[in-house]
């Protein structure tokens, strides 16, 4: 069983990290990306840039992976979340997960994306097409207790 986490400035790898969650007694494979969208609240986003406290955000997602191994049985689970300035379209966060069965491995990914979401230190500042620009707190993105996280049957 692994997990693995990492901030990129650059672009992401999915098959590099896919890669790393190869198992074979894995048959279920799960991911989710998340991509720069062009608007937010009625703006027109044109670019965005994501900071973070990389040394708590590291510590604090290795927990939620370790936990997510835990908790729904999986084998493997990794995340890497980008940094610096992305223009629209371009993927800002990947997770990835492996289990023997699927539904582990897509219960693992969201509890994963949206724990990620909630608890790691990581702020986004959106530039609009207007010329303004404004902080997002990601946080706020997840909506805690919108989701079930129960634990497998």
């Amino acid at each position: 069983m692994g997990t693995r986490f990492e901030f990129s400035l650059t672009a992401i790898d999915t098959a590099r990290w896919r890669a790393t969650l190869a198992d074979p007694a894995c048959g279920g494979y799960a991911a989710f990306e998340g991509w720069v969208r062009n608007h937010n609240e009625g703006l027109q986003v044109q670019r965005l840039e994501y900071e973070a406290f990389e040394a708590l955000a590291a510590n604090e997602a290795g927990l939620i992976l370790a936990q997510a191994l835990q908790r729904f049985g999986v084998a493997h689970a990794a995340c890497v979340h980008r940094v610096g300035e992305l223009a629209v379209g371009e993927m800002a966060v990947w997770v990835g997960v492996s289990a023997a069965h699927r539904d582990e491995a897509f219960r693992a990914c969201r509890f994963i994306i949206d724990e990620i979401k909630h608890r790691l230190p990581i702020w986004k500042k959106e530039h609009y097409r207007n010329g303004d620009s404004g902080w997002v707190n990601c946080e706020r993105c997840a909506q805690p207790g919108a989701h079930q996280h129960a634990p497998p049957r």
